[in-house]
Order: C-alpha cells, then structure tokens, then sequence
C-alpha cells in the first residue's frame, strides 16, 4: 500500500525524525507521526506514505495519514479561520486576550476570571461581539475555538433559558 501526495511548486517538505515539515513562503507547518509499519518520505514537494502490508489497519493508518499532510498544506496555502459569537441577555461578558489565553470575565455576573488556552501558532482575533481564530494548522484553530467555547458550556441549566455564551458560528 502506497500513497504519494503532490504539494504546491512553491511548497517543500522534509523529516525530521518522526516529524514531517512543510515548508512555504507563507510560513512552516510541521505534525509528527508515530505509526509502526508505516514509513513516511519526503522528496521536494512529494510527500510518499508507504506500508509495509496491504491489511485494513494498514490501508486506515496510510489514509489517515495522508489526509493530516493534506490539511497541513492546505492550511499552508489558505488559513483555516473559526468564528465564535458572545451572547448574552444581561450581564455583558468581556472577553481579552492575554499572551497565549483568552480570559473572559463577567459571564452570567461572575467575577472570577475563567482562561482557555490557545493552542499553537494560532491567532485570536476579538471584535467586539466576535471572535476570530485564524491559523495554519487545523487541529490547533479548532481546539483552540472548542476551548473557548468549553468555558461557557453551563451544567445544570435549563439551555433554553439560560442562552449567554460563546458559540461557534463559522468554520473557514
């Protein structure tokens, strides 16, 4: 089982060990992978996925694989962006950015400040009632876009009443 995926003229990709870099004048991109039995060659803008079987577990792993240097490259070429939404009904929740977290105070009155990480090279965006996160690697904007929204997920509330929040409207 073999897979070889062709990357942008202007992109270039490289091993370093277990981890696979690409390499484009917009920036770097890099994941590792830690699969037995799969081998992973980077030759210029080729990228080789090979087995060393032809079983179902193998053709999973060679897939799976292929589609991460896909959305690595993809990210590279156009930046995946998440747009969230604040809502609130009463008290209106401040949300700022602070070196690599994202603190929001005041949400359903309270004081206490609650923090979500922001994962990797990601960047957050804050524009009055949205937030935007931007970045090359789709694993990092999505986590970092599922954190924020995590902070304001209320337990043992009656959704339909209580709708304040930070909720993802848009995947880019």
């Amino acid at each position: 089982m073999e897979a070889i995926i062709e990357l942008p003229k202007e992109m270039q990709a490289s091993m370093q060990g277990n981890r696979l870099v690409l390499k484009s004048p917009k920036g770097e991109s890099s994941k590792e992978f830690k699969a037995l039995g799969i081998s992973i060659k980077a030759e210029g803008n080729k990228v080789r996925i090979s087995a060393a079987k032809d079983s179902k577990k193998e053709k999973k792993l060679v897939n799976s694989i292929q589609a991460h240097v896909k959305n690595l490259a993809k990210g590279l070429e156009k930046e995946y962006a998440y747009r969230l939404s604040i809502v609130y009904a009463h008290f209106p929740i401040n949300v700022t950015k602070k070196e690599n977290k994202i603190e929001i105070v005041n949400f359903l009155g309270s004081k206490k400040p609650k923090q979500a990480l922001i994962v990797g090279k990601t960047s957050v965006e804050i524009k009055g009632k949205e937030i935007i996160v931007k970045g090359a690697n789709k694993e990092h904007v999505g986590q970092t876009a599922a954190n924020i929204e995590q902070l304001t997920r209320l337990k043992g509330k009656d959704r339909r009443i209580f709708q304040d929040g930070i909720f993802i409207t848009a995947k880019e």
